[in-house]
């Protein structure tokens, strides 16, 4: 009886190991970056050239849902994204929005508004959504106009674009999702 007892204990251990290697489904919202200068990844030639800026975020989806004013609130602390709260890693010191940053990796949290948006930077990093938001580690908090897009997006999108005016180190950082876009002004030192 105790051999059987071995016997079918040493059997069911395969079994143990298929279900620990079992992996979750894919996100609903997926995982992007957001490089300044935009597509670094992509045009990196050596090891020695860094980004300027990088944002991590989440993608949600529109599914014909009403986006602003009703799935994220106005006058709310929104995680800009889905999921985990939005990341920006500046490579050097940088200007957002006329207000000068230390480089470094901050939260990115926004309040949208019908006619202008505030974004935050937090030094809280590692946090579900916008839940636990601290405004004490707020590090700045500028505005910034809403505009109507030119087309609708189904997915919220962030994205650095190169200035129209200034130098080259001068961008923008654009966000937008259904018709809505803010675009943010950053120069990095």
């Amino acid at each position: 009886m105790k051999k059987l007892l071995i016997i079918a204990g040493l059997l069911s251990l395969p079994m143990l190991g298929v279900q620990a290697q079992a992996f979750r489904g894919l996100d609903k919202s997926s995982l992007e970056m957001a490089y300044y200068p935009d597509d670094f990844a992509h045009t990196r030639k050596t090891n020695d050239e860094k980004p300027l800026a990088r944002v991590l975020y989440s993608r949600p989806a529109r599914n014909g849902r009403e986006v602003f004013g009703k799935l994220v609130p106005y006058g709310k602390v929104w995680r800009t994204g889905a999921n985990e709260n939005t990341e920006i890693r500046l490579y050097q010191d940088a200007t957002i929005g006329g207000k000068k940053v230390k480089a470094g990796t901050y939260s990115l949290f926004t309040i949208p508004g019908e006619n202008e948006w505030t974004i935050i930077l937090n030094n809280e990093l590692d946090y579900w959504g916008a839940f636990r938001h601290k405004p004490e580690s707020d590090v700045i908090r500028v505005t910034a106009p809403v505009k109507k897009g030119t087309e609708s997006l189904e997915n919220f999108s962030l994205q650095f674009a190169k200035a129209s005016t200034g130098g080259p180190n001068d961008a923008v950082m654009r966000m937008g999702w259904a018709d809505t876009v803010v675009e943010v002004p950053v120069s990095f030192q």
